[in-house]
């Protein structure tokens, strides 16, 4: 039985026209590590070609393949690289999930005269005109493509609402009257009054063509690439019931269970996150955006911080089967508009508790892994340099999750500055105990088992020199740094 263990294998700021060049010959190496699937960013064309990150998608059936947007090549490469990578991943035992952006359209060919009602941007339901005609890019007719792989023209049709009218010059909300109504469609969340319209031209999932043309362009994809599973981007904004029938349709027609896992941010919010769950009948996975934000406010705390409330309000607490935990991703890094980045001392924290507990279905970030350099603007309107460095403790963490982190938990949570479990093994494999610390140094008695009775354990991250000895009744003292995680496994 292996632990599951997914990477993020890009970020906002990835160098361009290297990525799956990389991935091909990082796929070996992903293996080792006990990494099971790698998450890749979109691999169809945004709207600024050779430098899109992907979300301002274009074209999802150009996977660098036609000369577009100004470029062949995507951000990450070209079609037979992308191809190339995914097999790699395969060949080397680690599933595919690839990143969907279904909820909107940028870049049209063509403009169009549609009738539409400016909004109010901070309460969608709220109507700032009559309808009237506005001129707005919603004729997607891909020419670089020629109707190769789908002959499918978004139009006026395939869109509830825009942020651009052509002809008056002017940016806004506005809401499209079509034959499919004069309104939005229904979401979840109440935010904004409502939140179906995020960016761009946003996409009409209650006309049956688009359902149909989407549908199409993923079995597509699957005929190419053998994907595993779809990480679904900004599904706040798009209707569960919507999901729920595409991913019915899509494991239907593959003959797969495709895993999937939704981008819902919403920390502080479980009950919007649940509530998105139920309305899937559990068909699809959530990142759990409240933890990350927990890592973030516990990083900038320090010693103020209680560790017992680590996964308070959180949905791998309430719902593990369904939580994937992340520690940082592209949208909390540092300079984007989410950012909420967890402080450097506290990742080996943050990790070990994703990684070498039982519940969830934890996602590793690239650049805590590989490290990473990029220079963007930032709120304040400069330019900022960042560096990320890697988590030097992360390697060995995904060792001890591949080999150490099975059997029976054991939690000790009673110090509001040091956390302890341990975890017992099973047939397959030794078990391991886990002590990590917000302030000074720890030391927390925790029952490993009497298997253990007798014998010595070690810190593998190396934090602690001494070994530990397990008494007669499986009980040992186990230790941590300040600040710090320590990780103790069987003395071989």
């Amino acid at each position: 039985m292996k632990n599951g263990t997914m990477i993020q294998y890009f970020h906002w700021y990835t160098p361009e026209d290297t990525l799956w060049k990389e991935v091909k010959e990082k796929a070996e190496y992903l293996g080792y590590l006990g990494i099971t699937s790698a998450w890749l960013p979109p691999p169809g064309k945004g709207e600024v070609g050779g430098m899109s990150v992907g979300y301002d998608s274009y074209d999802l059936f150009d996977l660098g393949e036609f000369d577009q947007k100004g470029s062949v090549r995507t951000k990450y490469g070209t079609k037979d690289e992308f191809i190339e990578a995914t097999k790699a991943l395969h060949d080397r035992g680690v599933q595919v999930i690839l990143d969907f952006v279904l909820n909107h359209k940028a870049g049209g060919d063509e403009s169009e005269i549609v009738q539409a009602v400016k909004v109010n941007e901070e309460n969608r339901l709220e109507n700032l005109s009559e309808p009237y005609e506005i001129e707005a890019f919603t004729r997607f007719t891909f020419p670089g493509r020629s109707g190769q792989h789908s002959d499918f023209i978004w139009d006026r049709h395939c869109f509830t609402g825009v942020d651009y009218d052509h002809r008056n010059q002017e940016q806004g909300i506005f809401n499209l009257i079509s034959e499919y109504g004069n309104d939005w469609e229904q979401m979840i969340d109440i935010e904004k009054g409502n939140y179906d319209f995020l960016m761009f031209c946003d996409i009409e999932f209650r006309n049956p063509a688009v359902r149909e043309e989407i549908l199409k362009y993923a079995l597509w994809l699957h005929e190419l690439t053998y994907y595993d599973g779809i990480r679904l981007d900004a599904v706040k904004h798009v209707s569960p019931e919507y999901f729920q029938e595409l991913l019915y349709h899509i494991r239907e027609k593959t003959g797969k269970n495709i895993f999937a896992v939704g981008e819902y941010w919403a920390p502080g919010q479980l009950d919007l996150m649940t509530r998105y769950l139920d309305a899937t009948k559990g068909t699809m996975s959530l990142f759990d955006a409240a933890l990350q934000h927990n890592f973030h406010t516990a990083s900038g705390a320090g010693s103020d911080y209680d560790l017992r409330q680590i996964f308070d309000g959180t949905l791998v607490a309430h719902t593990p089967e369904l939580a994937v935990t992340q520690v940082d991703n592209h949208d909390t890094q540092p300079l984007q508009t989410l950012e909420a980045p967890v402080e450097a001392w506290f990742k080996p924290l943050a990790y070990a508790l994703i990684l070498l507990r039982k519940d969830g279905y934890p996602c590793v970030f690239y650049p805590d892994l590989f490290g990473a350099h990029y220079w963007d603007q930032g709120r304040d309107g400069q330019d900022h340099e960042i560096f990320l460095d890697r988590v030097e403790e992360l390697e060995n963490l995904l060792y001890a999750r591949k080999d150490f982190a099975f059997g029976t938990q054991r939690d000790y949570f009673e110090n509001p500055n040091a956390l302890g479990w341990t975890r017992e093994g099973d047939e397959e494999h030794s078990g391991c105990a886990v002590v990590l610390s917000n302030a000074d140094g720890a030391t927390i008695r925790m029952e490993i088992g009497v298997r253990y009775a007798g014998r010595s354990f070690k810190d593998m991250l190396g934090k602690i020199p001494d070994e530990v000895w397990v008494d007669d009744s499986g009980w040992a003292d186990f230790h941590c740094a300040p600040g710090s995680v320590s990780v103790w496994t069987e003395v071989i």
